[in-house]
C-alpha cells in the first residue's frame, strides 16, 4: 500500500495541465513535480488521495529525450511557462497526444482523424500582448498620513499559484517593446516615487502594465492600469516609454516599432479583474492598427485579439480549408470577438466570382462588436454584420429575423456554415442545441481547451453531427495551452 514519504521509481508517460509528470503505481496516477514525459525518476510521495497521489522528483534515473536545460533565468520562479524544461518537439508531441486522447476519452470517438499539430518555426517573442502585474516587492505603510513603499518596484509575472510578482527584465515569449516599456515604467516609478498597488491594504496607484504590439505594422500601445484617476507627471512617463521603444532596433523583416497609443485604464478597489471598463487615452491614438495578410484590424485597449498573429493566420487558413467556400455561403460566426475569423472568411468569399454570401457575427462584449463592425468598414467588407448579445440568446432570434430595441432590422438568417470560437469553458448546451436546430451543413469549432472541445463534440454528435477531421495548432509555445480547429458535418452529408 502506498504511503506518504515512500520512495518509488516511476516511468513518466504524460503531463498534467499544471506541468507535473504523470506516472502510475498499481494503476493509480501519480503526479510528479519536476518530471516530464519520457523520464524515469525516483520520486517521493507527498500526498495520497483516494484515486491519485502527488510526488516530487528526488532523482532522474533516466532523462527523457525531450529534457533540456531551461533557457529562461526566471523559469524556476515564474509560473508562465509550464513546459520550460522540455524541447519544443516534445511539447508538440505532448499537446497532440492530449488532444487526441481527450477526443477519444471524453468525446466518445474511437479513432478521430487528427492531423499532426502545426508548430512554429521560431517559438519565441510571439505574444502580441503582455500583461504584467506591478508590485512593490514589499508592502505599503502610512507614516504621518503619507503612503510609503517598502521594497523596490517589481514588474513581471506571477509565481505559480501565488500573487507574488517575479521581476522579469526580459521574457522569451514577449516582444521587445513589452520589455522596453516595463523598464521605462520601473525607472519612472523610482524617480517620481510612484506607489504600486498593494491588494492587502488596497492602497497604491500602479496595478498592471499591458503592452500590445501590432506585429504587422510595429505599432505599440501601452495601457497603464491604475487605482486612481490619473498618474502624476504622466507626460514624463510617456516620453520615457517613447524613447525606450525608439531605441529598439528594427526587426529582421524591416518593421520598426513605434509607440502610437498610451492609455490609462481605471480599475479601483479590490477586484480580480486585470482591467476596468474606463479607458482614457493620454497620448497618441485610442487604437493601434494590425495587419494580417491583406486585412487590417484596429485593436482597442479592451478588445480580445489572438495573442499569436503568426499562428492565428495558420489557424484561420485551416478554417478556410475546412469551409471550402464558394462565395455563396451564409456564415454564422459565434463568439466572434472583434470579427477576425468572420472577416477572414468574408475576404475569401470576396475573391470568388459568385460573391453573394454573407457573414453574421454575434458577440457578448459590446466594445468588441463595435470594433468588428469598424474593422469590416476598414477592409471594405460590406457583406458582414456583427451583433451584440449572448450567442445562446441571440441565435434563435437571428434564425427567425427580428427588430432590435433601437429599431434596427435583422433579417432572417439561414446559415450554411457555423463557426464556433468559445472561451475556455466551451459552449453552453442550449447554444449547441440551437446550432444543431439551425441545420448548417458544416460546423467549424475553434477551441482553446481540448477537454471542453471533446465534451461539445460528443453533444453535437448526439444532435446529428459527425466529426470529420481536426488539426491542433500550437498558439502558445512553452505553455500547456493548445488551440484546435475541427470540422463536423450533418450526418449523411460530408462533402469535404
Amino acid at each position: 500500500m502506498m504511503e506518504k514519504g515512500q520512495k518509488c521509481q516511476l516511468q513518466i508517460d504524460d503531463m498534467s495541465n499544471e506541468g507535473q509528470g504523470i506516472g502510475r503505481i498499481d494503476g493509480m496516477a501519480v503526479f510528479v513535480k519536476g518530471a516530464i514525459p519520457g523520464d524515469t525518476v525516483l520520486a517521493e510521495i507527498t500526498k495520497i488521495k483516494k484515486n491519485y497521489a502527488f510526488a516530487v522528483t528526488k532523482e532522474i534515473v533516466e532523462p527523457s529525450p525531450y529534457r533540456i536545460d531551461k533557457e529562461c533565468p526566471y523559469a524556476e520562479e515564474c509560473g508562465g511557462c509550464t513546459y520550460a524544461g522540455m524541447s519544443y518537439q516534445g511539447q508538440l508531441a505532448v499537446k497532440e497526444k492530449q488532444v487526441r486522447e481527450k477526443l477519444i476519452r471524453l468525446g466518445g470517438l474511437e479513432s478521430p482523424e487528427l492531423n499532426s499539430i502545426v508548430g512554429m518555426d521560431e517559438p519565441y517573442a510571439y505574444r502580441n500582448k503582455g500583461q504584467m502585474p506591478i508590485s512593490t516587492g514589499g508592502i505599503i505603510t502610512r507614516k504621518g498620513g503619507i503612503i510609503e513603499n517598502l521594497g523596490k518596484c517589481t514588474i513581471g509575472f506571477y509565481k505559480a499559484k501565488s500573487h507574488d510578482v517575479v521581476n522579469c527584465d526580459k521574457c522569451l515569449l514577449q516582444t521587445p517593446p513589452a520589455a522596453a516599456v516595463a523598464q521605462a515604467l520601473r525607472e519612472f516609478m523610482k524617480s517620481d516615487n510612484i506607489t504600486a498597488y498593494d491588494p492587502k491594504w488596497e492602497k497604491g496607484l500602479m496595478r498592471h502594465l499591458v503592452v500590445k504590439t501590432a506585429m504587422g505594422t510595429g505599432e505599440v500601445m501601452a495601457i497603464l492600469v491604475i487605482n486612481g484617476k490619473g498618474i502624476p507627471n504622466s507626460s514624463k512617463l510617456v516620453e520615457m516609454m517613447d524613447e525606450a521603444i525608439y531605441a529598439l532596433p528594427a526587426r529582421e523583416d524591416g518593421v520598426e516599432y513605434n509607440l502610437e497609443s498610451v492609455v490609462i485604464n481605471i480599475n479601483k478597489g479590490k477586484t480580480s479583474e486585470i482591467m476596468g471598463k474606463e479607458c482614457i487615452p493620454i497620448a497618441g491614438k485610442p487604437t493601434i492598427l494590425e495587419r494580417v495578410g491583406d486585412l487590417e484590424f484596429e485593436v482597442s485597449p479592451l478588445a480580445f485579439y489572438q495573442v499569436n498573429p503568426v499562428q492565428m493566420k495558420v489557424l484561420y487558413d485551416k478554417v478556410l480549408e475546412y469551409a471550402q467556400l464558394k462565395g455563396t455561403e451564409n456564415i454564422l460566426d459565434l463568439y466572434c470577438g472583434v470579427g477576425t475569423i468572420g472577416l477572414y472568411c468574408a475576404n475569401e468569399m470576396r475573391k470568388k466570382s459568385s460573391n453573394t454570401g454573407k457573414v453574421l457575427g454575434i458577440e457578448s462584449v459590446k466594445g468588441a462588436v463595435m470594433d468588428a463592425n469598424r474593422n469590416a468598414v476598414i477592409n471594405g467588407l460590406v457583406n458582414t454584420q456583427f451583433l451584440y448579445g449572448r450567442a445562446e440568446e441571440e441565435l434563435p432570434k437571428v434564425l427567425e429575423g427580428y427588430t432590435d430595441k433601437e429599431g434596427f432590422e435583422v433579417q432572417a438568417f439561414n446559415p450554411d456554415v457555423i463557426i464556433l470560437d468559445p472561451p475556455r469553458s466551451g459552449c453552453a448546451s442550449e447554444l449547441l442545441e440551437a446550432v444543431a436546430a439551425a441545420g448548417p451543413d458544416k460546423i467549424i469549432y475553434v477551441s482553446c481547451d481540448p477537454a471542453t472541445l471533446a465534451r461539445d463534440v460528443k453533444i453535437l454528435g448526439e444532435l446529428g453531427y459527425q466529426f470529420v477531421e481536426g488539426t491542433p495548432v500550437d498558439m502558445f509555445p512553452w505553455t500547456r495551452h493548445v488551440e484546435t480547429v475541427i470540422l463536423m458535418t450533418r450526418c449523411g452529408k460530408n462533402d469535404k
